[in-house]
């Protein structure tokens, strides 16, 4: 089988992916069909940010990145189709939520065959993103650190003009998504922003382990849902009494 489990934490669900064709081919459709069970028996999902599953998908680099939602059938599995542009190992993050249980990511890999990528990109710091004719910046990208509270402000610029927190449409239930993936450990944190003044798209998370990271904001303008990517590294903070984090999963 083209895909294998790497969790480290046990769950009480068993997360079973398939991939058709088995053989996964760079620039080919490969349907994906994802099995949450628990005793044999499919489980039912809460629908969590307007979605019952969200499925990220991104390349070992951290240099290629897709949001998709796989769809329910009548089996209580989940379908999706997604075409992997290059070959490779890919790494697939199911975010789900159990009826009446925490919400879960469940982390595996896939192996992509034909034709590679023609140059491995040397992740360097970018807090600036320009996407679809938007300027994006992580306006405190060299201040982050472990074991606080972070928070995460962007700007959003288009033909010289500041957008504001009025002008994003609704995407997933927020002004915007975001997700950041450790370079190291591939550490897997979901975030969703809370309303803040002067920041158009703001957020809070804790990151627990220092290193380099990479991030995706997903935002939705004009009914098209742009993604800006950032690098940046975080340093290691002093320990505090408090440990806890807003609208976030760390996995």
């Amino acid at each position: 089988m083209a895909l294998s489990p790497v969790n480290k934490e046990k769950s009480q669900y068993e997360v079973k992916v398939a991939a058709d064709p088995q053989n996964v081919e760079a620039g080919k459709p490969t349907n994906l069909s994802i099995a949450i069970s628990e005793h044999g028996k499919n489980v039912p999902l809460e629908v969590v940010h307007e979605m019952k599953m969200h499925l990220l998908v991104v390349n070992e680099e951290l240099t290629w990145f897709d949001h998709i939602h796989p769809e329910e059938q009548a089996d209580g599995s989940y379908k999706v189709s997604e075409t992997f542009p290059t070959a490779g190992k890919y790494l697939l993050f199911t975010d789900y939520k159990p009826n009446g249980a925490e919400g879960e990511v469940n982390k595996q890999t896939i192996e992509v065959k034909g034709t590679a990528a023609t140059q491995t990109a040397d992740l360097k710091t970018k807090l600036v993103s320009t996407v679809d004719g938007f300027t994006v910046t992580l306006l405190n990208g060299e201040d982050f650190k472990t074991n606080r509270n972070q928070g995460l402000q962007f700007s959003v610029e288009k033909d010289g003009k500041k957008l504001e927190e009025k002008d994003m449409q609704n995407y997933l239930g927020a002004t915007a998504h975001i997700v950041m993936i450790s370079k190291t450990n591939k550490d897997f944190l979901h975030i969703h922003p809370v309303s803040k003044e002067n920041f158009p798209i703001y957020a809070e998370t804790l990151i627990k382990k220092a290193g380099l990271y990479r991030l995706w904001a997903q935002f939705k303008i004009n009914n098209v849902v742009h993604t800006a990517d950032f690098t940046i590294t975080v340093s290691e903070g002093e320990k505090s009494v408090e440990d806890h984090s807003h609208h976030t999963h760390n996995h």
